[in-house]
């Protein structure tokens, strides 16, 4: 499984382009041959995946009953303007400008890494996201993490 770390500042150039980050690059060894995808995120961001994990978010979404209603309609937002990226020679994927605009994205950008995928976002967006932290933040924990149960040691 992908495991990627890391927040980074990049800036886009005129074209939309984006330079991967070598830290991150360095994460992803076979980005070169099997490429990314890019799609909308839930809220105004876009959300990078290496192949493999979207391949693998696909699969999950074609074992869901397409004659539910919400199923088709969950499924055609989730993989709205979905796009495969692949490096250039100098190490830049070139965005689409469409899903710039859905997520208010111009120049400067922030990667954010999450497990298997990469958040991206505007920076002013980031910032203003990561600068309204629930103010007590152990509570929140404790709600979302709270109930888990711990290794069969106790730890």
């Amino acid at each position: 499984m992908v495991q990627l770390l890391g927040e980074f500042d990049c800036k886009l150039d005129a074209k939309g382009r984006l330079m991967v980050p070598s830290g991150l690059k360095k994460q992803l060894p076979n980005v070169d041959q099997e490429g990314l995808v890019v799609n909308r995120g839930f809220e105004k961001h876009l959300v990078i995946y290496p192949k493999k994990v979207w391949e693998g978010i696909v699969e999950e979404l074609s074992k869901l009953n397409q004659f539910e209603k919400k199923t088709r309609e969950f499924i055609r937002f989730f993989t709205r303007g979905a796009t495969e990226l692949t490096l250039d020679s100098a190490g830049r994927v070139n965005l689409p400008k469409s899903l710039l605009e859905f997520a208010g994205i111009d120049t400067e950008v922030v990667l954010a890494c999450q497990f298997d995928k990469i958040e991206l976002w505007s920076k002013s967006a980031y910032d203003s996201l990561m600068d309204s932290e629930p103010e007590d933040f152990a509570n929140l924990a404790e709600d979302v993490m709270g109930n888990k149960k711990r290794g069969e040691d106790g730890n």
